[in-house]
């Protein structure tokens, strides 16, 4: 596997890590513990050595389970966890990045990682109202008393990063960015690029339609989030399919005898090629599609076929939003 460092911050990690968030929330129903362990101890194998959770995946059924997946090899591995968000009857009830919930919930993250250290402390999502100053000071002082090692901003528009970055060095900005969701081309990257930061897109594969293996007729569990999810509504997913006829087609023209390229891979491998320091964390449930994924890293894409592919895309037109209103509120711009 290949290594990547996150901007100028040291943070050394495998090209493509692995988000752990759909073994336990968000896509329907949780994976049962012992596969999900398997899966993660089966990348482990394949080289992955960046690993994403948070507290608010299940609750806390996430960082549980990646603990103990990770406990053997704790010291091989990269785990990156997130504060940010309260929670009332088991269930997310808006932000919180309070200095007294932060340490709160690092303290509670270290012992559900099984760990002494979280390598990688990212605010889930900006409180509006407490000063970044404040939280980044906070995270500050968790670093210089050895509880965390390095600071992350999610979602976080280019003032906040900037006045995060300030008082305590951001390691590293997680926020989606895929081919049907570019925005992040327009200033975050170029701000990243100048403060030196690492860039870890979330949602790689359009959370699973640039696979190609979504259409129109699919149906989701009832607890899976892409049910509130415009761009996932019957009619877009009819709309876009132009996006996935053009993967297709393009993956297909790049394969050659012997060795297949898939639309995932495709797409995996324009991520990579954008900035030696973005590191993509799709996530999976199945050995099969990690081992897919991972293909993605040996898979090179030329100047001239980025060209071909910038092209393309801006002839398409992607239909739908990539939040509800209510979670786009908590998107900081």
């Amino acid at each position: 596997m290949q290594k990547r460092t996150l901007g100028k911050s040291g943070l050394e990690v495998s090209a493509l890590g692995l988000g752990c968030m759909g073994l336990s929330f968000g896509y329907g129903p949780a994976t049962e513990k012992a596969a999900a362990i398997d899966l993660i101890r089966a990348a482990f194998d394949r080289g992955v050595t960046f690993f994403d959770t948070a507290e608010a995946y299940g609750p806390f059924t996430n960082e549980e389970m990646l603990g103990e997946a990770l406990a053997p090899f704790r010291d091989q591995v990269v785990i990156a966890t997130k504060f940010g968000f309260k929670f009332e009857n088991g269930a997310m009830a808006g932000v919180d990045s309070h200095p007294a919930n932060i340490r709160a919930v690092a303290e509670a993250s270290l012992k559900r990682l099984k760990t002494d250290v979280i390598d990688l402390f990212y605010q889930h999502r900006v409180d509006p109202n407490v000063p970044i100053e404040e939280v980044a000071g906070t995270v500050k002082d968790l670093i210089a008393e050895g509880k965390v090692k390095h600071f992350g901003l999610s979602e976080a528009g280019v003032q906040t990063i900037r006045r995060a970055h300030a008082v305590q060095p951001v390691t590293a900005l997680q926020s989606e960015y895929s081919l049907w969701w570019r925005e992040p081309e327009e200033a975050i990257l170029p701000t990243l690029d100048e403060l030196g930061i690492g860039f870890v897109p979330f949602s790689p594969l359009g959370k699973g339609f640039l696979t190609g293996k979504i259409d129109e007729t699919t149906t989701f569990a009832s607890n899976d989030f892409r049910n509130t999810v415009p761009r996932f509504s019957e009619e877009n997913r009819k709309a876009n399919a132009a996006l996935i006829e053009l993967l297709g087609k393009m993956a297909a023209e790049r394969t050659t005898a012997g060795v297949s390229v898939t639309s995932a891979q495709l797409a995996l491998a324009w991520l990579l090629a954008q900035q030696p320091w973005i590191v993509p964390i799709p996530g999976t449930t199945k050995v099969h599609r990690l081992e897919e994924n991972l293909g993605s890293v040996d898979l090179t894409l030329s100047t001239d076929d980025l060209t071909a592919i910038a092209e393309a895309l801006s002839a398409i037109e992607v239909h739908g939003g990539r939040y509800s209103e209510q979670s786009q509120k908590m998107i900081d711009r």
